[in-house]
């Protein structure tokens, strides 16, 4: 049955255990623990969400988030596996054996006062004081620690279809947006102005992107719009934030569909202008086919439960344009090494302002690229250390993924692999701690012990001296 849950909002729905069809069986047993323990203290707790949307679509939720009305110290006081985290977001993390329930307070749609710097405040301090939400000039929220209601809280989030909310208390479903109707719709709406939303988080338009192609839906039409007219903004953005949401689109198993989104409303070309001006580009036939037929074959892996790394990722769909750069470099009479180098550097020094690929991964991705080379010789100079190498297996699935069609590669491939399984682990280096980011160990100096008088021991020449 649905009801009204109060009068303070025409739109906020109550969808009750018998009218819904979501079991407790289907929930993360540590969230439930959290929620209870919340709800035994006192606090209002609510599940919140992607994962009350998935679990009203039938999939399986990757992450279950816990809102409530408790302050972080609060929380921290109820949980002692709890840390806190966040300048921005001041969020709890309840940390179990294998997961993490991140725990955070409802907070405002409060109005909006400049504030010149971030205060540090204590916890104690937290329930007796209204810090103001602080944006930029431009409207884009930079710090959003306002506590509010439940219903404030649900009206802030990005998408009606995340604005629904799972109440431990009496088990039902509350709808503050019209999320329902849209997930039955399969709509992709902003809660509120999307101008506006887009304005105060350019990110929201990569989430908006990912939930139409992950979930199948279609944006409304002045949602859509609305990114059309803001996609050159997204630079704004933090860009290591721009590489995490990257990574979410092209690890999705629908990279795709994603990309024709980013296509269709300009946000692709925002984020690799160079790189999208070569895609457009005719050579060979034109090279965004071949990068959505990539990005497929990428899908397909994931879909079946294969891993792709990071590197391997980008090796994969961003080989051909480094190729192109690489060959332009060796044109000029530079070695073929030194190709390789700068047309990874020029790529990093292209995207990383923008999308922000750390040092480690791109690094990751010029070694893929160069070392696939060596794999075309048989048996090559000294062919365990290449089979010895961390990679190794990146390297021998970005081959067989690029060229493996051909039968000379395919038996190449077979014949290093064999290789790789006679070959007994080599002996770890002195010093080598296993780790590859691991801080080196500082070795011990032992203590000379001093000698006694009249030590046999020591002679005329000694350096110790004995004490009077």
């Amino acid at each position: 049955m649905k009801k009204k849950k109060n009068q303070e909002s025409s739109a906020q729905v109550v969808i009750s255990r018998q009218d819904h069809g979501i079991s407790r069986k289907l929930m993360s047993p540590n969230a439930l623990r959290v929620l209870y323990r919340l709800k035994d203290n006192g606090f209002v707790a609510y599940l919140v969400g992607g994962c009350v949307r998935d679990l009203l679509l039938g999939r399986e939720p990757k992450d279950f988030d816990v809102v409530t009305n408790a302050t972080p110290g609060e929380v921290k006081r109820v949980f002692r596996n709890c840390r806190l985290i966040g300048r921005r977001f001041r969020l709890a993390h309840i940390h179990f054996q294998e997961e993490i329930i991140e725990v955070a307070t409802f907070r405002s749609l409060a109005s909006v006062e400049p504030e010149p710097e971030v205060e540090v405040v204590r916890e104690a301090e937290h329930r007796h004081r209204h810090p103001r939400m602080l944006k930029d000039e431009d409207g884009m929220i930079l710090r959003d620690n306002v506590y509010g209601t439940p219903e404030e809280d649900a009206l802030r989030r990005d998408f009606t279809v995340n604005a629904l909310a799972y109440d431990i208390a009496d088990f039902s479903i509350i709808d503050f947006a019209g999320g329902l109707a849209d997930l039955n719709a399969g709509i992709i709406r902003t809660i509120g102005d999307p101008a506006v939303r887009f304005q105060e988080d350019p990110v929201r338009m990569l989430r908006a992107v990912r939930f139409a192609a992950l979930l199948g839906f279609t944006m409304e039409e002045e949602t859509r719009t609305a990114l059309v007219a803001a996609a050159d903004t997204i630079v704004r953005a933090a860009p290591p934030r721009l590489y995490d949401e990257m990574l979410k689109l092209l690890f999705s198993g629908e990279g795709a569909k994603c990309y024709d989104l980013l296509r269709q409303t300009g946000l692709f070309e925002a984020l690799f202008p160079k790189f999208s001006a070569w895609l457009a580009a005719e050579s060979e036939g034109f090279p965004h086919t071949r990068f959505g037929e990539m990005l497929t074959t990428v899908d397909s892996r994931i879909q079946q439960g294969d891993t792709i790394s990071q590197p391997l990722l980008l090796a994969l769909l961003f080989g051909e344009y480094l190729d192109e750069k690489a060959e332009s470099y060796r044109r000029k009479g530079a070695p073929w090494q030194q190709s390789i180098d700068a047309a990874v550097a020029e790529f990093m020094g292209e995207v990383c302002p923008i999308v922000s690929i750390t040092n480690r991964v791109g690094f990751a991705l010029r070694e893929i690229i160069t070392q696939q080379t060596r794999l075309k010789k048989i048996p090559g100079r000294r062919p365990q250390a290449l089979t010895a190498r961390r990679d190794f297996n990146d390297i021998i699935e970005y081959c067989r993924i690029i060229r493996g069609g051909k039968k000379d590669v395919a038996s190449q491939l077979d014949w290093w692999l064999a290789q790789a399984e006679q070959q007994e682990p080599l002996a770890a280096p002195s010093g080598f701690t296993g780790e590859t980011d691991a801080p080196q160990r500082k070795r011990k100096r032992r203590r000379r012990q001093r000698k006694p008088n009249g030590s046999k021991e020591a002679g005329p020449n000694s350096t110790d001296k004995a004490t009077a």
